[in-house]
């Protein structure tokens, strides 16, 4: 085990150097915010999508942008709005009059990467017509389902649920987001160092760094980084407290949480998990690689009672307490 571990470790090497040429890139655009890009990596690493959650102006696009201009990848970004339509998202079948037939207009969706920016501000009937995409990989038109290529990821955006004019996303859609990240402002000397290099001159720009075969690569390499068993019980462990707070020793949580985490999450904390570890030129997964990237896995998949919101109990604070609690293997 201890050679397989060491083989993984080297192939972690060998393969970090591509990711880190990508931060460097991106690095030259975005100041600070390093949580967000790593997350975004890790969400591209695992082919799982990504939710960023912040008020305007936190260079929430930007750093999307930015991370797809260090990919030479084919990308796409739709701008939702409360008239944008299903089939301006996925496209739809055009009558061809002089031949008497229907022909597919495939939709931006068509795509490797997918910026949905404000998702929250179209109605749940357009959200929706990513469901298909995200989990199967494929976009139904009319009588007909075709394949995206890979990679195909989703990343997105949305402002707090209580900003006027958004719409709260559909849980069965929210659930199939890896990671939601809470974007927060800059400290004091980012925004200085974010005021130097923007309010004058020409931005600068990223090279690309990384190509669709690079990440299809690195993602197989990610896959093997070593999950020792009492790590993928804690896993479990942590999740099943989300359900069963009670049987955790988290009791005075019971009457907060309506529905717990589904095992959808112990799938995303797992690979997350890895791709937070490889990020870090580790080839094996540690204790603190789940509580890193835990609370971005969880915090939208725990849905909270009425009770909870009359006591301002937040999602935030059950997942913090639960990883407080469940004990370290």
């Amino acid at each position: 085990m201890q050679a397989d571990v060491r083989a993984i470790q080297d192939k972690v090497q060998k393969e970090t150097a591509a990711i880190d040429r990508a931060i460097y890139e991106v690095a030259k655009v975005i100041v600070g915010q390093k949580a967000m890009i790593e997350r975004i990596l890790v969400s591209l690493l695992t082919g799982g999508h990504v939710l960023l959650e912040g008020v305007p102006g936190l260079a929430k696009t930007l750093a999307i942008r930015t991370v797809t201009q260090s990919i030479s990848a084919k990308f796409q970004r739709i701008q939702f709005t409360p008239d944008l339509l299903p089939a301006d998202l996925i496209g739809t079948v055009v009558y061809n009059q002089q031949q008497g037939t229907f022909t597919p207009k495939k939709g931006p969706i068509f795509t490797n990467l997918l910026l949905a920016d404000e998702i929250n501000r179209a109605p749940a009937k357009v959200q929706s017509a990513l469901l298909e995409a995200m989990q199967e990989r494929q976009v139904t038109i009319g009588d007909t389902t075709y394949p995206l290529a890979e990679p195909f990821l989703v990343m997105a955006t949305q402002n707090p649920i209580e900003h006027e004019g958004t719409y709260p996303l559909p849980e069965a859609q929210v659930d199939r987001f890896m990671l939601k990240v809470l974007v927060e402002y800059p400290a004091r000397d980012e925004e200085l160092s974010i005021l130097e290099r923007m309010a004058t001159g020409k931005p600068p720009t990223p090279e690309p760094a990384l190509t669709p075969e690079d990440i299809l690569r690195i993602r197989e390499v990610v896959d093997e980084v070593y999950i020792d068993e009492r790590i993928k019980g804690y896993i479990v462990d942590i999740v099943l407290a989300t359900r069963d707070p009670k049987a955790h020793k988290l009791a005075d949580l019971v009457d907060f949480i309506e529905y717990g985490a589904s095992p959808r999450a112990s799938i995303a904390l797992a690979k997350a998990s890895k791709a937070h570890a490889f990020l870090r030129h580790r080839g094996y997964v540690t204790p603190e690689d789940i509580k890193a990237i835990g609370p971005d896995v969880l915090r939208h998949r725990v849905i909270l009672t009425y009770e909870a919101e009359a006591e301002e109990m937040t999602a935030e604070r059950i997942v913090q307490r639960v990883l407080e609690t469940v004990p370290v293997p």
